[in-house]
């Protein structure tokens, strides 16, 4: 967990409790040590956020205590609505539910006043035909990329020859009617891209691969740089 999630995640803890919390109790929820909970309640304290108590009896926060509201203007709504109208139309079945649920989300918490904005914006996407079948759980494959595991894949190329790969997820593209998975490729020792309608068999390794996901990453981008000047010097 990130530093900054877990300061937010002891503010919660000590909003939704009637009394005082050990720092152990935090601890053991936040699955850190004793002793990252005294560093956190000094840094919040600092930070003048009202907590009160002491090492050994508890920590409580004041009452009058609240996280600020979300506040988005008429163009960062808008944003965020566009932004969930392409995710809900041509993402797959766990990204578009995803994208109604954050609208339904920004739509609780903003004024009254700006809710028309949701249900009526002055945006839009084109509808498209429904994207190729995908023959792998995308799902499951953003996890394996943030986790930077391999996946076996048995893919099928233009012509319908079957090759079988082990590779290194990076990144999931989202296209109109069709959805690719760039990669790292053991077989071709380089970066390709896959088309998920062509994937005809995928297993998801518990093996990591040799690379941090972020560096991997890095490696892909400057590669695609690489072949965007070799493309556009052609």
């Amino acid at each position: 967990m990130r530093r900054a999630d877990r300061l937010f995640q002891i503010i919660q803890i000590l909003r939704r409790s009637s009394g005082p919390v050990t720092a152990a109790d935090i601890a053991g929820e936040l699955e850190v040590s004793p002793r990252t909970v005294y560093r956190d309640i000094a840094d919040l304290i600092a930070q003048r956020v009202p907590v009160q108590g002491e090492a050994g009896f508890g920590y409580i926060l004041d009452d009058a205590f609240d996280m600020p509201p979300l506040m988005l203007t008429p163009d960062e709504i808008e944003a965020a609505v566009l932004g969930a109208q392409w995710v809900a139309g041509r993402g797959d079945p766990a990204l578009a539910n995803a994208a109604r649920d954050l609208i339904a989300k920004i739509t609780s918490v903003v004024p009254a006043r700006l809710r028309p904005i949701i249900a009526n914006p002055a945006i839009g996407t084109r509808p498209i035909k429904a994207p190729a079948p995908d023959r792998i759980d995308l799902a499951h494959t953003r996890e394996w990329i943030r986790e930077g595991r391999k996946i076996r894949i048995d893919y099928l190329d233009e012509h319908g020859e079957r090759t079988v790969r082990t590779v290194w997820p990076v990144i999931l593209g989202f296209i109109d009617d069709k959805r690719m998975l760039a990669a790292w490729c053991e077989l071709r020792r380089d970066f390709r891209h896959f088309r998920t309608d062509r994937i005809a068999a995928a297993v998801f390794l518990d093996e990591h691969y040799d690379a941090r996901p972020a560096t991997l990453r890095q490696g892909w981008k400057r590669d695609m740089e690489k072949r965007r000047k070799a493309f556009d010097r052609s």
